[in-house]
């Protein structure tokens, strides 16, 4: 095999976890990717005969490439990016990887790490996310291994206060769904008034109002009577990244109502019930006391 195959072969088989500390460290999916392909350009220009380690060879080049583009962002004053949901997986390898953001870069990870300095964002994401040591960060940030270990000590400390807010909220979303359903169940008018915003919009998709619901409802009162006595075989869930109900008849999954929950209360009500829909969106069923 010639050298340039096996260099290419190589690269791609990192490419997918090399993407993934790229969009870590920037928050952007069309950044991270842009990061990668320089440092395949730099490969190419580099002396192979003084690469040891390839996989680390090519995750510090990554590294410095994400850390200048973080300071040229900061030194433009742009505004911060804040949360990037991924977009869709084109390959096995990407969808890998998008279970790993999913799971440790939700939108609040997102947010806080956009408040960190572009060295503290690479030395938590580097060592935390991906065991590199304080040794090999250090010369990359400028700094000494010690002064590296501050730097992702003072981020982590910012990611977990932003981690037991998030799931603080979560919390206080997943019990507004319950008092929703409970109040739903119940033909409670005046409970779900509470839960619900005065502005609030329930929207419904072709395929909901062919099975009789209306396409769209305005303003709390409206919503609460359409919603008074109803939802007997819904079940709460997590949907996607947020929270809804799921409605199965005959053990088939018929309707899934995708709740926005704003402020406290329950800004917008989406009835999907579009088959081809339905099978794209992930949940996962929470019980109801």
């Amino acid at each position: 095999m010639d050298e340039k195959k096996f260099l290419a072969e190589k690269f791609e088989a990192d490419r997918g976890r090399l993407k993934a500390a790229a969009y870590r460290m920037l928050g952007s999916r069309s950044e991270a990717e842009d990061a990668v392909q320089e440092a395949w350009l730099r490969l190419g220009r580099s002396d192979l005969s003084e690469i040891g380690n390839l996989s680390g060879w090519l995750t510090t080049v990554v590294a410095r490439i994400c850390l200048d583009m973080l300071r040229a962002r900061k030194s433009r004053r742009e505004e911060p990016y804040g949360p990037h949901v991924p977009e869709p997986s084109t390959s096995a390898d990407d969808a890998e990887h998008e279970a790993l953001l999913a799971d440790s870069v939700g939108a609040a990870l997102l947010i806080v790490l956009e408040t960190l300095t572009p060295a503290e964002r690479l030395a938590f994401v580097l060592h935390d996310m991906f065991a590199v040591p304080f040794d090999e960060i250090a010369p990359i940030v400028d700094r000494s291994p010690e002064a590296a270990r501050q730097l992702a000590s003072r981020a982590r400390r910012r990611v977990q206060g932003a981690r037991t807010a998030a799931n603080a909220n979560r919390g206080d979303q997943r019990r507004i769904v319950e008092a929703f359903l409970a109040a739903s169940r119940g033909g409670d008018f005046e409970a779900l008034l509470a839960v619900l915003d005065p502005n609030v919009v329930f929207r419904a998709d072709v395929a909901a109002v062919r099975l009789g619901s209306q396409a769209e409802i305005k303003g709390a009162a409206a919503v609460a009577n359409t919603f008074k006595g109803r939802a007997l075989g819904a079940k709460p869930a997590f949907v996607d990244d947020g929270f809804g109900l799921i409605v199965e008849v005959g053990g088939q999954l018929r309707v899934i109502l995708r709740l926005a929950i704003r402020d406290g209360r329950i800004a917008e009500v989406q009835a999907i019930a579009d088959p081809e829909r339905l099978g794209q969106i992930d949940f996962t069923l929470f019980d109801h006391g």
